[in-house]
């Protein structure tokens, strides 16, 4: 019998987390494909590509919303359990509420996991894919910079044309290794700069041992100079700043090649907010299941879902801003980043801990 019961929780909360998680995906296409379509408006495209650009990045957002999906969840399966009186069923059988919240919290959890393992690179892949789609329609592509497996790349206009910067290797407001070609509007190449590495804290970057080769009327002259200086759009905040958005991303890809994304220029105080945001998912949803089912276990009594709904809607705003105020207090440097991704899980953890030992009381 007990096993009859555990099959009936499980495939029961499965099922009611794929069916949640479904009309969220349908809400989000139909918001983000109102998006795209601004987007597309005035350009040469069909309709088919906000369409496949839509279904691509929406599967990313169910995922950052992941965690009051299982909240929801969580509490319109646990009503469905008590107002069809299976809960009382369960516990004639000898399933306490404890049991059955464990039961539930162990699927959420690892359903945590799985998703950073298996779907989560998926995703990564889809952003990437659109992100190089998008950038293909995009107007303002004067000035570009790239990190890669190549290292830092930099395009920025200039008086007399543009030019395009490479580095192998950027750490803190260092790049090493640096090459600097000079065009002007017809193309023509005005020079190459060669630097061993380069200051870039600020707008004015300081090159070291720097070697200068300049074309004029099919004649090359080289020069060498201890330091040179150039002023550029970027410094070292500005080029990070721009790489805190890690969706293209995943969560493997960050664990086994967390040394290497450092060498080639992303900031390691996101890197660590992004894999330990990554990390505490499991954790947060194993919390979110145990509070809503603080919310609906108190009781064996049918009653009105809509107070539920409400406290559960005001439930998930306070955790949201709770979560976006701990990442505050970290990007402001109040508290280390990691610790700010931590502190609402710790915080919520031992609340729920509390309501959990209530609920199994009654």
């Amino acid at each position: 019998m007990n096993k009859v019961l555990f099959n009936y929780l499980f495939t029961g909360y499965l099922k009611t987390i794929l069916k949640v998680t479904f009309i969220f995906y349908c809400f989000g296409l139909i918001l983000n494909l109102f998006e795209e379509i601004e987007f597309f408006k005035n350009l040469n495209s069909s309709i088919l590509t906000p369409l496949s650009l839509t279904a691509l990045y929406v599967p990313n957002i169910i995922i950052k919303l992941l965690p009051f999906i299982i909240f929801i969840s969580s509490m319109w399966f646990l009503l469905n359990l008590r107002n069809t009186t299976d809960l009382l069923t369960m516990k004639v059988f000898g399933y306490s509420n404890f049991k059955i919240f464990f039961i539930l919290a162990l699927i959420s959890f690892m359903f945590g996991w799985i998703i950073l393992f298996t779907i989560n690179p998926i995703t990564s892949t889809m952003m990437k894919y659109y992100e190089q789609t998008k950038s293909k329609f995009s107007r303002d592509i004067d000035h570009l910079v790239s990190i890669n497996k190549n290292g830092l790349w930099i395009k920025e206009n200039t008086n007399d044309g543009y030019r395009i910067i490479s580095a192998d290797e950027t750490r803190n407001n260092i790049i090493k290794n640096v090459v600097i070609f000079n065009l002007d509007k017809n193309n023509n190449l005005i020079n190459k700069i060669y630097s061993k590495e380069a200051d870039i804290s600020e707008n004015k970057w300081n090159l070291k041992d720097v070697v200068i080769n300049k074309f004029e009327d099919g004649i090359s002259t080289q020069s060498y100079l201890e330091k040179h200086s150039i002023v550029s759009k970027y410094n070292y905040d500005k080029i990070t700043s721009l790489f805190k958005n890690f969706d293209t991303m995943s969560f493997l890809e960050l664990l086994l090649n967390y040394d290497d994304l450092q060498k080639k220029g992303y900031n390691k105080l996101y890197l660590d907010q992004n894999l330990n945001s990554m990390l505490s998912m499991p954790f947060f949803l194993f919390i979110m299941t145990s509070l809503a089912s603080i919310l609906t276990m108190n009781t064996l009594k049918k009653s009105n879902n809509f107070a539920f709904i409400i406290a559960g809607l005001i439930s998930c705003v306070a955790i949201y801003y709770f979560k976006d105020l701990s990442l505050a207090l970290g990007q402001t440097n109040r508290i280390s980043l990691s610790l700010a991704v931590w502190i609402p899980v710790a915080a919520l953890g031992l609340f729920s801990s509390i309501g959990v030992l209530q609920i199994n009381e009654k």
